[in-house]
This record gives C-alpha cells, sequence and structure tokens, in this order.
C-alpha cells in the first residue's frame, strides 16, 4: 500500500503530539497523587506542631499522662482550639469534629518510651514524630499517621476532577495538533507534490513542463531550480533536433550533387572528363571537411579532442594566416589590413589548433563579407591575456543573433542555402579550441557595418 507523504507527515506529528499528551498526563497523575498526599501530610503535621506546646502544659501541671488513662475526653480536650478549663466541662463538651485532614483521628500520644497514651490505636512505625519536651526533657511525643495515597485521603473525588479536566485538554491539544498537521501537509507539501507531478510529466518527455514558484523558501528554490532544469533539457532538445535536422540538410545536399553527377555521367548525358572529375572532388572535399568538423566537434564535446601545447608566437601565427589568405581575399576584392603590437606574443599552446581557428576566423569573413570591404585584425595586450579583434565591414549581424553565432550550422542569414559555402560549424570549432586554450570567443557589432569577433587568449610569461 502506498502511502502519500503528507500522510505520513500528518501521522508523524499527530503521534507525536499524542504521545506528548500521554506522557504528560501520566506525569501530572503520578505528580498530584504525591504532591496531594505530601500537602495532606505536611497540613496534619503543622496541626500537630501546634498542639506541642499544650501537651507540655498538661504535663507539667499533672507531673505525668496518667491523667490520661482515667480520663479519655481530656486527650480530646487537649487537641480542641479552646480546651476546658475544669473537669465539670469534660462531661458537657462532645468529642472534636474533624477537620478538613482527619488529623485528630490520626494522632496518638506516646510517652517517652514509644509507648501509646491515647489517641489513634493503630500508629505505626511510619508514623510522623514531634517530641513534647518539659523542662529540656523529652516526656512524650505526638504522632500522627500520614497518609499513603489519594484515596485513603479522600481525595478520590478531587483526583477524578483532574483526571477529566487533563483528558478535555488533552482532546483539545489534539484536534489542535490534527488542524495544525493538516495545514502544514497541505501548505508545505502542496509545492513538492506539485513539483513531483511536474518531474514525471518531465521524465515522461514533456519538456515544456513548468512550475509555478508561490514562495521564496526552500521549496519555492526547488521549484525555481526545476524550472531551469526543464528549460535546459527542453532547449537542448530543441539544439538536438534542429542539429539532426541541420546533419542531414548538409549530408544531403553534397550526396545528392554527388549522385547527380554520377547518374548523369552514367546515363551519357555528361561525359567523364577533368571537369566533371573536378566537380565530384569538390563535392567530396566538402563532405570530407564537414564530417570531419563533427568530428572534431564531438571529440571537443567529451573533452577528447588533442591538444600538443607547446611556446609559440600568437603574432607569428597570425602573421602567417593572414599572409595565406591575402591571395583569396584580393580575389574577392576584400582588403585585409593587420596590425601587431610589434613584439613576441608567448602563448603555451597547440600551434596547430591556433591556426585552424585563425583560418576560421579568416574563412568567415571571406564567405559573408561583400566584395569591396575589408578586415581590420588588431593584436595587443591586454590584462594578462593576449587580444586579437577581427572587425569586418558589412553586412552586419542582429545584435539577437550574436549570442548564437557559435552554434552549430547557424548561419547570420537565417536561410540554409550553400550559396555563400560552409556549413555553420566554424565558428563553433573556433569557440570551443579558444575556451581548451583558456581564452574565449565573442562577437559583437563592427563599427565597419559587419561583424567584430574578439579572441583572447592567456599570455604565456
Amino acid at each position: 500500500m502506498k502511502v502519500s507523504i503528507s500522510t505520513k507527515l500528518f501521522l508523524a506529528v499527530l503521534t507525536s503530539v499524542l504521545l506528548v499528551i500521554i506522557s504528560m498526563g501520566v506525569a501530572t497523575n503520578w505528580s498530584f497523587g504525591r504532591g496531594f498526599v505530601g500537602y495532606l501530610n505536611e497540613l496534619a503535621l503543622q496541626r500537630v506542631t501546634a498542639l506541642v506546646p499544650r501537651m507540655a502544659q498538661a504535663y507539667r501541671q499533672e507531673g505525668s499522662w496518667a491523667f490520661m488513662h482515667n480520663h479519655p475526653q481530656r486527650w480530646f480536650d487537649l487537641l480542641r482550639p479552646d480546651p476546658p478549663q475544669s473537669l465539670e466541662e469534660h462531661d458537657l463538651r462532645i468529642p472534636p469534629a474533624s477537620d478538613l485532614t482527619g488529623t485528630v483521628f490520626r494522632t496518638a500520644l506516646l510517652d517517652a518510651d514509644h509507648h501509646r497514651v491515647a489517641g489513634y490505636p493503630a500508629i505505626g512505625a511510619d508514623a510522623l514524630l514531634r517530641p513534647v519536651e518539659v523542662d529540656g526533657r523529652t516526656v512524650g511525643y505526638l504522632a500522627v499517621s500520614p497518609f499513603q495515597s489519594v484515596t485513603e485521603a479522600g481525595g478520590e473525588r478531587f483526583q477524578q476532577y483532574q483526571l477529566r479536566t487533563s483528558i478535555a485538554m488533552g482532546l483539545v491539544s489534539l484536534l489542535l495538533a490534527m488542524l495544525i498537521a493538516l495545514w502544514i501537509s497541505r501548505t508545505l507539501l502542496d509545492p513538492v507534490k506539485r513539483v513531483a507531478a511536474a518531474t514525471h510529466r518531465l521524465a515522461a518527455g514533456d519538456y515544456r513542463s513548468r512550475v509555478a514558484v508561490a514562495a521564496q523558501d526552500e521549496v519555492g528554490q526547488l521549484a525555481t531550480d526545476f524550472n531551469h532544469l526543464a528549460h535546459t533539457l527542453e532547449r537542448n532538445e530543441q539544439l538536438r533536433r534542429e542539429f539532426m535536422a541541420d546533419v542531414s540538410h548538409e549530408l544531403r545536399t553534397p550526396l545528392s550533387i554527388l549522385r547527380g553527377e554520377l547518374e548523369a555521367i552514367e546515363d551519357g548525358v555528361r561525359t567523364l572528363d577533368q571537369g566533371s572529375v573536378k566537380s565530384l572532388q569538390g563535392e567530396v572535399a566538402m563532405l570530407s571537411k564537414l564530417v570531419d568538423d563533427l568530428y572534431q566537434l564531438s571529440l571537443a564535446d567529451v573533452g577528447a579532442l588533442a591538444y600538443r601545447k607547446q611556446p609559440c608566437d600568437l603574432g607569428e601565427l597570425l602573421a602567417m594566416c593572414a599572409g595565406s589568405f591575402h591571395e583569396r581575399y584580393a580575389e574577392r576584392g576584400l582588403r585585409l589590413e593587420l596590425s601587431s603590437p610589434g613584439v613576441t606574443m608567448p602563448v603555451q599552446a597547440d600551434a596547430a589548433r591556433l591556426q585552424q581557428l585563425i583560418n576560421n576566423l579568416l574563412e568567415n569573413t571571406l564567405r559573408y563579407t561583400d566584395a569591396g570591404g575589408e578586415l581590420r585584425i588588431a593584436a595587443r595586450a591586454d590584462n594578462g591575456s593576449w587580444r586579437l579583434d577581427f572587425l569586418d565591414s558589412a553586412p552586419g549581424v542582429e545584435p539577437a543573433q550574436l549570442a548564437r553565432l557559435f552554434e552549430r550550422f547557424y548561419r547570420a542569414e537565417g536561410s540554409r542555402s550553400r550559396a555563400s559555402g560552409g556549413a555553420g560549424l566554424g565558428l563553433a570549432i573556433s569557440s570551443s579550441i579558444a575556451q581548451a586554450h583558456g581564452g574565449s570567443l565573442a562577437a559583437a557589432p563592427s563599427p565597419l557595418g559587419g561583424l567584430w569577433l574578439t579572441l583572447r587568449l592567456p599570455r604565456e610569461a
């Protein structure tokens, strides 16, 4: 049987309060019994103590306790608040009425040898004693038999009243505990239940599932974290679908061209000459580069991309890469301008990977910059790192698109045509290489009207 967490919390609080009520009831009942009996015994002892001077005076007048043997009424006279002044009054008095504690009927007079003289006949060894002294000599004792229980003390009715009161208070406390436990289970656990239900939906593939954040406590933080998790999973799922669609599209295009070329040659529509072979080789090379780029990105994702870092000169690498692109830039009518600090730019890096990164940035400008434009490259030191700025001319990139430039297969022009060439993986690979070297690659609008890419790499001492 599955028990909900609300039921468990409700039963836990209810059981705890019930145990506390029972424990307090038992302890109160025991304490009351003991305390009430002790209180009555103290009252009896105080009354007996008040009788000691009167007993001492009577002994001093009579010279012994013998006067009580023949006149037991004298014992009761001495116990009265106003004892008679003559023997004639003895016959006119009736035995005194009992006080509330019944002390008179439980009190006895003992002589110096603890032999009973008068009073309560069943006095025991547990009696409470008060000595009667005359001229510094103990001539007897007043002994009162103590109560042993509330029943014996005659307080049963009071005890039953206390018990009924305790039970009533316990029931009220239990009812309040039930209400509090119910409130806690609803107020605190309802948000947790909503998160649990949303988690089940998320596990079933509903990545749009969200939880309303209704508090700023730990439960509210849990709901916030869940929403972030759901958003991340939804975004990753979207990226996965886009990635699969982009990969299939990018692979389909060169494969379709290859298939069409081969079918044309096979049907005799096109002859197998140097031009057709060159065209086929171009499509194969593009397909091979796409597969190689995907492979490098997959290695970078799992941290398995190999880097052989050693001291090298970033300025020398930059100049070499820029020199290799001068002719291609001239063919497109683009001007390439390089500004370096004129000093050695030491870095600890994989020279081949850095060359690949810089070539990707140069290739990006070459593909997406209008003819007649330019690219300005500036290298300088900046706060313990080397900074390379790549500023090209129009066309530019919308500010909302800048954050997505380093996503795989993303192109700023928003079309999937291959007119500009490339598969949209160059900047993604470049960003991965920069991060692997402890650096970063960022994008911003260029003052020349195009794109401004900033590469930062740590300086080597």
